[in-house]
């Protein structure tokens, strides 16, 4: 017994002393259970299926999620309504997997400096969403948001949509030719602040 004792805290010894075999038995345990954690979610069909009624977004919206992308917007807007109380009652209700299925990348975030957007779609107007990108503090005199002017000033990148669209599709996004020839006449003398705000206001809106 004693000679099995010493035997075990040698081995347990020798790898805690072994800098390469602690990172190598590290990685096997991380990859063991990744594989155990994620692989299932891929025969999932409530992780893998859209939601009733989900539709890819539009050109416009997707030219509003590229530009919410390039302000950075995630870094204090998460969209990721947990499923606890406290959450729900301030959000709505809780996202479910089928709400980002043609999300590439999804927007979860992991921090909320101003509050989640998942459910903001049809909350606000459009007007109000204008008056709110322009100055943040016209509408809410405490707000630490930035202003963003340009986006009522600049206008939509339209020529690149269409190639867009096609690298969104190789990866499972169901456009159709027609969609992808007619984005760029859809985007044509379109703002940015127009884009963003079809994008919000799609955002969470076919769970109730």
């Amino acid at each position: 017994m004693a000679n099995n004792k010493a035997s075990g805290a040698l081995s347990h010894e020798r790898i805690e002393t072994n800098n390469f075999l602690m990172i190598v038995l590290i990685l096997l345990v991380l990859l063991v259970g990744g594989l155990v954690e994620i692989v299932p979610l891929f025969f999932q069909k409530s992780t893998t299926e859209p939601v009733k009624g989900l539709q890819p977004y539009t050109a416009l919206q997707l030219a509003g999620r590229d530009i919410y992308t390039r302000e950075g917007c995630y870094n204090c807007h998460s969209q990721m309504i947990r499923p606890f109380r406290a959450e729900t009652l301030r959000y709505g209700h809780y996202s479910v997997a089928g709400e980002f299925v043609y999300d590439h990348p999804f927007q979860w975030g992991s921090k909320r400096t101003g509050p989640d957007l998942h459910r903001v779609g049809g909350k606000y107007s459009d007007k109000w969403h204008t008056t709110h990108l322009n100055n943040p503090r016209d509408l809410v005199p405490e707000s630490n948001m930035p202003a963003y002017p340009w986006l009522l000033r600049d206008s939509v990148d339209a020529d690149s949509m269409p190639a867009h669209m096609k690298a969104l599709r190789i990866v499972g996004v169901p456009y159709t030719d027609e969609q992808i020839a007619k984005s760029s006449e859809e985007l044509r003398g379109k703002k940015e602040v127009e884009a963003v705000i079809a994008y919000l206001q799609v955002l969470g809106t076919l769970v109730k």
